[in-house]
């Protein structure tokens, strides 16, 4: 991992930190063009999201933020007021495109995968077309047909489903591996902790699930979950407060407790004011 100020094309003074893999900036690794930052469509959310397209478009990262009140950087004789610290990781392109392909999938016909990115709001969508990774895994989750030298694809659900499956299994063996506790995330409805010799299969495939729908939409996340086989988990009452023990007796209390209380006025009798009564 390397540490680096990105420049950004605007104005001199607009820079960020960057911590990133070195094959995410390394220039030698292609002529085409220098890494860049572009916004696309999170595939999660529709919303905006960062994401850096390194040289040649070989590979895409995520780019998240992490970021303080009043932080700054001092960088050699200069101040940087956005003291934000970006965090660059590799993202699997698939995921990116997966939301254009499964959008027109509605009309069942084979396109052109050109034909089905594109995006007025994200025109630099396009650029995931340049990254062979994304287009060589379009048979994951689309039928494909060939005429001639062009490729069409329709999207297919089931395939897609199967490959989000083969993802969470990848995610959990490398849960295991790398010895992640799961317990507090799958666990945090009951705010019961799992020791890592406790944590059951399905503690793994739930976590390694919910890893994996940060890159789909909720829809698919809950078709995935049925896939799993897995049933979805109720989540406790917001509105709900939480149960409170009976806080015990004193003496004194059990002892008025048992007093014969018939034919007595309530204390907030005494305090009531009074009936004035209409002379006559």
């Amino acid at each position: 991992m390397t540490t680096r100020k990105k420049r950004s094309v605007h104005t001199d003074n607009d820079s960020w930190v960057v911590i990133a893999p070195d094959a995410a900036l390394d220039t030698s690794r292609s002529e085409d063009s220098d890494p860049s930052f572009i916004k696309l469509k999170n595939p999660a959310t529709g919303s905006s999201s960062l994401y850096l397209f390194g040289c040649g478009d070989i590979s895409v990262y995520e780019v998240k933020a992490f970021s303080e009140d009043f932080r700054s950087w001092f960088i050699g004789q200069t101040v940087q007021r956005d003291g934000r610290l970006l965090y660059v990781t590799p993202i699997d392109p698939l995921f990116l495109l997966l939301p254009y392909i499964s959008s027109v999938g509605t009309e069942g016909k084979f396109q052109p995968v050109k034909q089905m990115v594109m995006d007025e709001d994200y025109p630099g969508c396009t650029r995931l077309l340049q990254c062979k990774q994304g287009l060589d895994s379009l048979h994951h989750v689309a039928d494909e047909r060939e005429a001639g030298s062009q490729k069409f694809h329709r999207y297919n659900h089931e395939k897609t489903l199967e490959w989000l499956k083969k993802k969470v299994q990848r995610t959990v063996n490398t849960l295991k591996k790398s010895n992640i506790s799961v317990g507090g995330g799958v666990k945090s409805s009951t705010f019961v902790r799992v020791k890592q010799e406790d944590a059951t299969e399905e503690d793994y495939l739930r976590y390694a699930h919910g890893l994996i729908s940060e890159y789909i939409s909720e829809d698919l996340s809950k078709d995935l979950l049925k896939h799993l086989q897995l049933p979805e988990i109720s989540s406790p009452k917001e509105t709900e407060p939480p149960s409170k023990p009976p806080k015990k007796m004193t003496a004194a209390q059990k002892s008025l407790a048992k007093v014969d209380k018939t034919g007595m006025k309530s204390l907030a009798t005494f305090f009531s004011p009074k009936v004035k009564q209409e002379k006559n």
